[in-house]
């Protein structure tokens, strides 16, 4: 009772549209919306027979995966439009989608990160350089597409081929031996809450955000554990770790932190 929701759907195509509420069928009875760039608006323009209204927005939780919605574009929209916003802010959210500039600012904080290179789509690795099995992926770009587990040199080429699909900026990290764990951290600056630790078990193969071929399905060869089954002192170092990558990275409002353990 307390607030007021406008939700916002955005379809495949990029088209925003006003819904009732989140659901599978949120388009049937939808209105069409943009939010305006001009800060006297401050909010909604929605298409209502043929004349647009405006509904004041005092502020917007983006709730979106991927390009434009995590890389620091949609917050970008809201700081033209004046609208405060829940989450990290236009530098830490490109910061954190691009995982070179993410391991290079957490190393530069102390923390371990894997080895790794980078390389424009058409240019060539250092395969010398390369203790394999290593990762090849977009760097910028959500979820696991594109992702491949390169085991030797002569799959490397088709690997780069794939994240070049997705990105053009192209990273290449040493695979690391050990268990996925991770948690949320919420918060600004010093005042930070962390959740519990989380562990992800695989039955076989890699772990995947979502399947390539069926994208709203989870990864089926996953599952995951709340609270993780490490020892308290390691849930302790992750929480931890968690609080100071937040940092490193800038991040506002709330993240999510993974880790190998």
């Amino acid at each position: 009772e307390k607030f007021d929701p406008h939700y916002i759907g955005i379809t495949k195509r990029g088209v925003w549209k006003l819904c009732k509420k989140p659901c599978t069928e949120w388009e049937a009875d939808s209105l069409p919306a943009i939010l305006s760039p001009d800060r006297k608006t401050h909010g909604l323009l929605v298409m209502k027979e043929s004349e647009y209204e405006t509904r004041r927005i005092d502020v917007a939780f983006p709730v979106l995966h991927g390009k434009c919605g995590e890389d620091g574009a949609i917050q970008g929209l809201f700081e033209l439009s004046g609208i405060p916003y829940v989450g990290c802010d236009i530098q830490s959210s490109a910061a954190c989608m691009d995982k070179s500039l993410a391991y290079i600012l957490t190393k530069n904080a102390g923390i371990a990160v894997p080895e790794f290179q980078m390389i424009d789509k058409g240019d060539k690795p250092e395969t010398g350089a390369l203790t394999y099995p290593v990762f090849v992926k977009p760097a910028r770009s959500g979820s696991s597409f594109g992702l491949t587990k390169v085991n030797g040199t002569e799959e490397l080429n088709a690997a780069i081929e794939a994240a070049g699909q997705y990105d053009g900026k192209i990273l290449i990290e040493q695979a690391i031996s050990g268990c996925e764990v991770g948690c949320a951290v919420m918060g600004n600056e010093d005042d930070l809450i962390v959740g519990e630790v989380d562990q992800i078990r695989l039955s076989h193969g890699i772990f995947r955000i979502h399947q390539e071929n069926e994208p709203e399905k989870g990864s089926e060869n996953a599952m995951i554990t709340v609270p993780a089954d490490i020892p308290v002192g390691e849930r302790n170092r992750v929480q931890e770790t968690a609080k100071k990558v937040y940092r490193a990275l800038g991040c506002r409002g709330l993240a999510r932190v993974d880790l190998f353990l």
